[in-house]
């Protein structure tokens, strides 16, 4: 089992920036992908960003690409999301969720673990 808490949400004016926590707890020594996804009202749940823990290998979804970095603390079993130039397009639900694979996917229904989502809202 792993635990994933959220962290970092928030209203912020466009053209912000905020910064996503995802701390990870339990079965964490094992190979795993982390990743950050994200759904609006009305709309299909969708893959920001992804992390191997092992080597740090990311993929980052072309919405957000040059404005949203994603990293991770080892020592620390967190993954952050740095989110740059926020557009109001952005707003949404921000989950952290992980899978217990060193195989990178960018499909939600791949991932076993959830976070509880923290709110990102970007006023014009």
């Amino acid at each position: 089992q792993v635990q994933l808490v959220e962290s970092g949400g928030g209203l912020v004016q466009a053209g912000g920036s905020l910064r996503l926590s995802c701390a990870a707890s339990g079965r964490t020594s094992s190979p795993y992908v982390m990743g950050w996804f994200r759904q609006a009202p009305g709309k299909e749940r969708e893959i920001v960003a992804a992390i191997t823990w092992s080597i740090g290998r990311t993929y980052t979804a072309e919405s957000v690409k040059g404005r949203f970095t994603i990293s991770r603390d080892n020592a620390k079993n967190t993954m952050y999301l740095q989110m740059n130039s926020l557009k109001p397009v952005d707003s949404a639900v921000y989950y952290c969720a992980a899978r217990t694979s060193h195989v990178l996917t960018t499909n939600a229904a791949d991932y076993l673990y959830w976070g509880q989502g923290t709110q990102v809202t970007v006023s014009s």
